[in-house]
Protein backbone atom coordinates (compact mmCIF):
# COMPACT_ATOMS: atom_id res chain seq x y z
CA UNK A 1 0.00 0.00 0.00
CA UNK A 2 1.10 3.53 -1.10
CA UNK A 3 2.38 5.12 2.16
CA UNK A 4 -0.09 7.96 3.28
CA UNK A 5 -3.08 6.71 1.24
CA UNK A 6 -6.18 5.18 3.00
CA UNK A 7 -8.80 3.38 0.78
CA UNK A 8 -11.94 2.60 1.89
CA UNK A 9 -12.30 -0.92 3.70
CA UNK A 10 -8.20 -0.66 4.44
CA UNK A 11 -7.70 -2.78 7.38
CA UNK A 12 -4.83 -2.11 10.42
CA UNK A 13 -3.04 -4.82 11.60
CA UNK A 14 -0.36 -4.73 14.35
CA UNK A 15 1.47 -7.54 15.28
CA UNK A 16 2.66 -7.88 18.90
CA UNK A 17 5.34 -10.01 19.69
CA UNK A 18 5.76 -10.74 23.93
CA UNK A 19 7.62 -13.13 25.93
CA UNK A 20 4.60 -15.35 25.86
CA UNK A 21 3.59 -15.70 22.61
CA UNK A 22 2.36 -13.38 19.73
CA UNK A 23 -0.87 -11.04 19.99
CA UNK A 24 -2.58 -9.61 16.87
CA UNK A 25 -4.72 -6.15 17.25
CA UNK A 26 -7.55 -5.40 14.71
CA UNK A 27 -8.81 -2.14 13.18
CA UNK A 28 -10.78 -0.54 10.67
CA UNK A 29 -8.47 2.77 9.19
CA UNK A 30 -10.24 4.97 11.99
CA UNK A 31 -8.09 3.19 14.74
CA UNK A 32 -10.56 4.03 17.11
CA UNK A 33 -11.87 0.31 18.44
CA UNK A 34 -9.31 -2.40 18.31
CA UNK A 35 -9.99 -6.28 18.59
CA UNK A 36 -7.09 -7.71 20.53
CA UNK A 37 -6.69 -12.23 19.45
CA UNK A 38 -4.39 -14.38 20.69
CA UNK A 39 -1.53 -15.65 21.68
CA UNK A 40 -0.40 -17.22 18.69
CA UNK A 41 2.56 -19.52 19.14
CA UNK A 42 2.10 -19.25 22.85
CA UNK A 43 4.84 -19.60 24.85
CA UNK A 44 7.16 -18.91 22.54
CA UNK A 45 8.99 -15.23 22.75
CA UNK A 46 8.83 -13.64 19.48
CA UNK A 47 11.98 -11.41 18.94
CA UNK A 48 10.49 -10.24 15.63
CA UNK A 49 7.04 -10.74 13.04
CA UNK A 50 5.61 -8.61 10.11
CA UNK A 51 3.38 -9.16 7.32
CA UNK A 52 5.27 -9.06 4.16
CA UNK A 53 4.33 -5.62 1.83
CA UNK A 54 5.31 -7.58 -1.12
CA UNK A 55 2.88 -10.27 -0.82
CA UNK A 56 -0.47 -10.25 0.97
CA UNK A 57 -1.06 -12.10 3.67
CA UNK A 58 2.20 -13.83 3.81
CA UNK A 59 4.62 -12.61 7.18
CA UNK A 60 7.26 -14.45 9.62
CA UNK A 61 8.12 -14.61 12.82
CA UNK A 62 11.02 -15.76 14.88
CA UNK A 63 10.51 -17.80 17.89
CA UNK A 64 12.65 -19.25 20.68
CA UNK A 65 11.70 -21.52 23.61
CA UNK A 66 13.88 -22.86 26.35
CA UNK A 67 12.52 -26.65 25.58
CA UNK A 68 11.46 -26.33 21.84
CA UNK A 69 14.42 -24.37 20.22
CA UNK A 70 14.55 -21.40 17.96
CA UNK A 71 12.03 -21.32 14.75
CA UNK A 72 11.10 -19.46 11.87
CA UNK A 73 7.45 -19.61 11.43
CA UNK A 74 5.37 -18.30 8.36
CA UNK A 75 2.17 -17.39 7.75
CA UNK A 76 0.03 -17.12 4.15
CA UNK A 77 -2.88 -15.84 5.58
CA UNK A 78 -2.51 -12.54 7.43
CA UNK A 79 -1.47 -13.94 10.78
CA UNK A 80 -4.59 -17.05 11.34
CA UNK A 81 -2.25 -19.36 11.06
CA UNK A 82 1.46 -20.38 11.08
CA UNK A 83 3.96 -22.65 9.68
CA UNK A 84 7.18 -23.42 11.48
CA UNK A 85 9.93 -23.96 8.46
CA UNK A 86 12.42 -26.39 8.92
CA UNK A 87 15.52 -24.51 8.27
CA UNK A 88 16.81 -20.90 10.41
CA UNK A 89 19.97 -19.59 9.60
CA UNK A 90 22.77 -20.71 11.47
CA UNK A 91 27.02 -20.22 10.96
CA UNK A 92 26.81 -24.49 11.13
CA UNK A 93 24.27 -27.44 10.42
CA UNK A 94 23.88 -28.12 14.40
CA UNK A 95 22.25 -25.15 16.90
CA UNK A 96 24.57 -25.38 19.29
CA UNK A 97 25.94 -21.69 21.07
CA UNK A 98 28.30 -21.18 18.42
CA UNK A 99 26.33 -21.91 15.33
CA UNK A 100 23.30 -19.61 16.80
CA UNK A 101 22.09 -18.47 20.13
CA UNK A 102 19.73 -16.03 19.41
CA UNK A 103 17.54 -15.54 16.08
CA UNK A 104 18.15 -11.28 16.37
CA UNK A 105 15.98 -10.08 13.18
CA UNK A 106 14.25 -10.66 9.82
CA UNK A 107 13.48 -8.52 7.48
CA UNK A 108 11.82 -8.33 3.79
CA UNK A 109 14.50 -7.65 1.00
CA UNK A 110 13.40 -5.16 -1.81
CA UNK A 111 10.20 -5.18 -3.69
CA UNK A 112 11.36 -6.57 -7.00
CA UNK A 113 12.65 -10.12 -4.66
CA UNK A 114 9.60 -11.13 -3.15
CA UNK A 115 10.51 -14.23 -2.11
CA UNK A 116 13.97 -12.58 -0.53
CA UNK A 117 14.58 -12.47 3.32
CA UNK A 118 17.50 -11.57 5.19
CA UNK A 119 18.30 -12.39 8.99
CA UNK A 120 20.56 -11.59 11.69
CA UNK A 121 21.84 -14.04 14.55
CA UNK A 122 24.13 -14.06 17.41
CA UNK A 123 26.72 -15.44 16.79
CA UNK A 124 26.80 -12.20 14.54
CA UNK A 125 25.99 -13.28 11.48
CA UNK A 126 23.63 -12.35 8.49
CA UNK A 127 21.89 -14.50 6.26
CA UNK A 128 19.83 -13.98 3.06
CA UNK A 129 17.26 -16.89 1.98
CA UNK A 130 15.83 -16.48 -1.59
CA UNK A 131 13.14 -18.88 -1.08
CA UNK A 132 10.94 -17.61 1.38
CA UNK A 133 13.12 -19.25 4.47
CA UNK A 134 12.66 -22.40 3.25
CA UNK A 135 17.47 -22.22 3.15
CA UNK A 136 19.09 -20.16 4.36
CA UNK A 137 23.01 -18.58 2.93
CA UNK A 138 25.75 -17.08 4.49
CA UNK A 139 26.91 -13.77 3.65
CA UNK A 140 30.87 -13.76 4.20
CA UNK A 141 31.47 -10.69 3.56
CA UNK A 142 29.80 -9.30 6.34
CA UNK A 143 30.59 -12.10 8.85
CA UNK A 144 33.80 -12.31 7.56
CA UNK A 145 34.58 -8.94 7.74
CA UNK A 146 37.99 -7.53 8.28
CA UNK A 147 36.56 -5.01 11.12
CA UNK A 148 35.12 -7.94 12.80
CA UNK A 149 37.59 -8.04 15.35
CA UNK A 150 36.24 -4.79 17.33
CA UNK A 151 32.81 -6.10 17.28
CA UNK A 152 32.33 -7.02 21.20
CA UNK A 153 29.03 -8.01 23.12
CA UNK A 154 26.44 -5.18 24.40
CA UNK A 155 24.65 -5.86 27.43
CA UNK A 156 21.92 -7.44 25.53
CA UNK A 157 24.13 -9.40 23.63
CA UNK A 158 26.26 -9.26 20.16
CA UNK A 159 23.36 -8.78 18.06
CA UNK A 160 22.66 -8.04 14.23
CA UNK A 161 18.95 -6.81 15.19
CA UNK A 162 18.97 -3.70 12.51
CA UNK A 163 18.45 -5.03 8.54
CA UNK A 164 17.23 -2.29 5.80
CA UNK A 165 16.74 -3.57 2.46
CA UNK A 166 15.92 -0.77 -0.10
CA UNK A 167 13.12 -1.59 -1.16
CA UNK A 168 13.31 -0.24 -4.63
CA UNK A 169 17.27 -1.63 -5.56
CA UNK A 170 18.00 -5.08 -4.52
CA UNK A 171 21.77 -4.24 -4.69
CA UNK A 172 21.41 -1.47 -1.24
CA UNK A 173 21.26 -2.95 2.10
CA UNK A 174 22.20 -1.80 5.33
CA UNK A 175 22.79 -3.86 8.39
CA UNK A 176 23.69 -2.70 12.26
CA UNK A 177 24.37 -4.54 15.00
CA UNK A 178 25.50 -4.31 18.60
CA UNK A 179 28.19 -3.62 19.42
CA UNK A 180 29.52 -3.07 16.11
CA UNK A 181 28.37 -0.42 13.95
CA UNK A 182 26.25 0.59 10.55
CA UNK A 183 27.49 -1.43 7.59
CA UNK A 184 26.41 -0.35 3.90
CA UNK A 185 26.24 -3.12 1.01
CA UNK A 186 25.65 -1.81 -2.31
CA UNK A 187 26.36 -5.07 -4.17
CA UNK A 188 23.85 -7.46 -3.08
CA UNK A 189 25.89 -8.67 0.01
CA UNK A 190 29.15 -9.11 -2.23
CA UNK A 191 30.88 -6.54 -0.13
CA UNK A 192 30.19 -4.18 3.02
CA UNK A 193 31.58 -1.08 4.35
CA UNK A 194 31.62 0.75 7.37
CA UNK A 195 29.56 3.55 8.01
CA UNK A 196 29.99 5.04 11.42
CA UNK A 197 31.71 8.71 10.98
CA UNK A 198 29.70 11.31 12.76
CA UNK A 199 28.84 8.61 16.05
CA UNK A 200 30.20 9.41 19.32
CA UNK A 201 31.86 6.24 21.10
CA UNK A 202 33.33 7.30 24.46
CA UNK A 203 33.36 3.42 25.27
CA UNK A 204 36.12 2.62 23.04
CA UNK A 205 39.61 3.70 23.20
CA UNK A 206 39.86 5.70 19.73
CA UNK A 207 38.60 8.67 19.11
CA UNK A 208 36.90 8.01 16.25
CA UNK A 209 37.04 4.63 15.53
CA UNK A 210 36.06 3.15 11.98
CA UNK A 211 33.39 0.68 13.64
CA UNK A 212 32.49 -0.91 17.15
CA UNK A 213 29.60 1.77 17.78
CA UNK A 214 27.13 0.58 19.82
CA UNK A 215 23.82 0.91 17.71
CA UNK A 216 20.33 0.24 18.67
CA UNK A 217 18.40 0.99 15.92
CA UNK A 218 19.09 2.07 12.32
CA UNK A 219 16.14 3.61 9.92
CA UNK A 220 16.13 3.77 6.05
CA UNK A 221 13.39 6.07 4.91
CA UNK A 222 11.17 4.04 1.90
CA UNK A 223 10.75 7.57 0.24
CA UNK A 224 14.29 9.06 0.34
CA UNK A 225 16.68 6.43 0.30
CA UNK A 226 19.57 8.91 0.94
CA UNK A 227 17.82 9.41 4.51
CA UNK A 228 18.62 7.51 7.46
CA UNK A 229 18.17 7.73 11.50
CA UNK A 230 19.99 5.87 14.06
CA UNK A 231 19.44 5.58 17.76
CA UNK A 232 22.40 4.82 19.57
CA UNK A 233 23.94 4.21 22.83
CA UNK A 234 25.09 7.48 22.91
CA UNK A 235 23.02 10.06 20.48
CA UNK A 236 20.08 10.22 17.76
CA UNK A 237 21.39 10.59 14.33
CA UNK A 238 20.11 11.23 11.33
CA UNK A 239 22.13 10.81 7.70
CA UNK A 240 21.33 12.69 4.45
CA UNK A 241 23.67 11.12 2.08
CA UNK A 242 23.43 6.96 2.47
CA UNK A 243 25.26 6.82 5.57
CA UNK A 244 28.53 7.69 4.64
CA UNK A 245 28.14 10.42 7.16
CA UNK A 246 26.34 11.03 10.91
CA UNK A 247 24.75 13.90 12.02
CA UNK A 248 23.56 14.33 16.23
CA UNK A 249 20.26 15.10 16.43
CA UNK A 250 19.93 14.76 20.19
CA UNK A 251 20.19 18.20 21.34
CA UNK A 252 16.29 18.84 22.28
CA UNK A 253 15.95 15.23 23.91
CA UNK A 254 16.35 14.54 27.92
CA UNK A 255 18.50 12.18 27.45
CA UNK A 256 20.74 10.69 24.61
CA UNK A 257 20.09 7.09 25.57
CA UNK A 258 17.01 5.01 24.40
CA UNK A 259 15.95 2.26 21.85
CA UNK A 260 12.85 2.95 19.82
CA UNK A 261 12.97 4.72 16.48
CA UNK A 262 10.00 5.32 13.95
CA UNK A 263 9.43 7.23 11.08
CA UNK A 264 5.80 8.44 8.77
CA UNK A 265 6.61 6.89 5.69
CA UNK A 266 5.32 9.60 3.86
CA UNK A 267 8.06 12.38 5.10
CA UNK A 268 10.94 12.05 5.80
CA UNK A 269 11.45 14.62 8.29
CA UNK A 270 9.52 13.23 10.64
CA UNK A 271 10.82 11.05 13.39
CA UNK A 272 9.49 9.62 16.72
CA UNK A 273 11.69 8.01 19.52
CA UNK A 274 11.54 6.92 23.08
CA UNK A 275 14.21 8.55 25.58
CA UNK A 276 15.44 6.36 28.39
CA UNK A 277 17.17 7.72 31.70
CA UNK A 278 20.55 6.59 30.78
CA UNK A 279 22.51 3.28 30.28
CA UNK A 280 22.79 2.24 33.70
CA UNK A 281 18.66 3.06 34.14
CA UNK A 282 17.21 1.51 31.21
CA UNK A 283 13.76 2.91 31.37
CA UNK A 284 11.78 5.88 31.29
CA UNK A 285 12.94 9.11 32.11
CA UNK A 286 11.24 11.05 35.41
CA UNK A 287 8.85 7.51 35.00
CA UNK A 288 7.05 9.29 32.71
CA UNK A 289 6.16 7.96 29.01
CA UNK A 290 6.75 10.45 26.79
CA UNK A 291 7.63 10.04 22.60
CA UNK A 292 9.55 13.01 20.96
CA UNK A 293 8.87 13.62 17.54
CA UNK A 294 10.62 15.79 14.96
CA UNK A 295 9.16 17.23 12.02
CA UNK A 296 12.17 18.66 10.96
CA UNK A 297 14.39 16.01 10.68
CA UNK A 298 16.05 16.33 14.08
CA UNK A 299 16.42 20.28 14.07
CA UNK A 300 13.24 20.50 16.86
CA UNK A 301 11.67 18.10 18.89
CA UNK A 302 8.00 17.88 21.08
CA UNK A 303 7.40 15.44 23.95
CA UNK A 304 4.23 13.74 23.09
CA UNK A 305 2.37 12.82 25.93
CA UNK A 306 -1.31 13.51 25.65
CA UNK A 307 -2.93 9.87 27.03
CA UNK A 308 0.38 8.27 28.31
CA UNK A 309 0.97 8.01 32.08
CA UNK A 310 3.05 10.41 33.48
CA UNK A 311 3.71 9.63 36.86
CA UNK A 312 5.34 6.34 38.05
CA UNK A 313 5.80 4.74 34.45
CA UNK A 314 9.11 3.12 34.84
CA UNK A 315 8.58 0.57 32.00
CA UNK A 316 11.26 0.15 28.99
CA UNK A 317 10.74 0.07 24.92
CA UNK A 318 12.76 -2.14 23.19
CA UNK A 319 14.52 -1.33 19.71
CA UNK A 320 11.86 -3.08 17.49
CA UNK A 321 8.96 -1.57 20.46
CA UNK A 322 7.85 1.29 17.91
CA UNK A 323 6.25 1.52 14.35
CA UNK A 324 4.02 3.10 11.83
CA UNK A 325 0.75 2.10 9.79
CA UNK A 326 1.70 4.77 6.95
CA UNK A 327 -1.70 5.55 6.54
CA UNK A 328 -2.70 9.34 6.34
CA UNK A 329 -2.68 11.09 9.45
CA UNK A 330 0.02 8.16 10.46
CA UNK A 331 -0.23 5.53 13.06
CA UNK A 332 2.10 4.90 15.61
CA UNK A 333 2.01 2.33 18.01
CA UNK A 334 4.39 1.35 20.94
CA UNK A 335 4.97 -1.35 23.52
CA UNK A 336 6.13 -1.76 27.01
CA UNK A 337 8.15 -4.05 28.99
CA UNK A 338 5.09 -3.54 31.37
CA UNK A 339 3.14 -4.99 28.58
CA UNK A 340 1.43 -2.43 27.29
CA UNK A 341 0.33 -1.51 24.16
CA UNK A 342 -0.36 2.40 22.95
CA UNK A 343 -1.51 3.89 19.57
CA UNK A 344 -2.16 6.75 18.23
CA UNK A 345 -3.99 7.20 15.06
CA UNK A 346 -3.26 11.05 15.00
CA UNK A 347 0.77 11.28 13.75
CA UNK A 348 1.32 11.33 17.82
CA UNK A 349 -0.55 13.78 19.10
CA UNK A 350 -3.07 12.12 21.11
CA UNK A 351 -2.42 8.53 22.83
CA UNK A 352 -4.42 5.49 23.99
CA UNK A 353 -4.10 2.68 25.70
CA UNK A 354 -5.12 -0.27 22.97
CA UNK A 355 -4.71 -3.49 25.66
CA UNK A 356 -2.37 -3.62 28.73
CA UNK A 357 -1.12 -6.71 31.20
CA UNK A 358 0.42 -8.58 28.27
CA UNK A 359 3.84 -10.74 28.44
CA UNK A 360 6.33 -8.10 28.02
CA UNK A 361 6.42 -6.77 24.57
CA UNK A 362 9.52 -7.24 22.54
CA UNK A 363 8.31 -5.95 19.82
CA UNK A 364 5.91 -4.37 17.52
CA UNK A 365 5.03 -4.42 13.63
CA UNK A 366 2.24 -2.24 11.85
CA UNK A 367 1.00 -2.96 8.46
CA UNK A 368 -2.32 -1.53 6.55
CA UNK A 369 -4.28 -4.09 4.59
CA UNK A 370 -6.01 -3.21 1.29
CA UNK A 371 -9.43 -4.94 1.43
CA UNK A 372 -9.13 -7.39 -1.08
CA UNK A 373 -10.04 -7.01 -4.63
Amino acid sequence: MVAGATRSGTSVVVLVGTRKGLFTVHADAARQAWQVTGPHLAGYEIQRAFLDRRCPGRGYALAEHPVWGKHVYRTEDADHSWQVLREIPRHRQDESPASVSMLWSIAPGADAEPDTLYAGIEPPGLFVSRDRGESWSALDAFNQHPTRASWSPAKGGLAVHSIQADAHDPARLFVALSAGGVYRSIDAGRSFQPLNQGVRAPYLPAAAPASGQCVHRILLHPRDPLRLYQQSHCGTYRSDDGGDHWQEITEGLPSDFGYALASDPADPDSVLVIPERNSQFRATVDGRIRVYRSRDAGRHWTALEDGLPQANAWVTVLRDGLASDGLDPCGFYFGTSSGHLFASADGGDHWRLVCGFLPGILSVSAHALEPAT
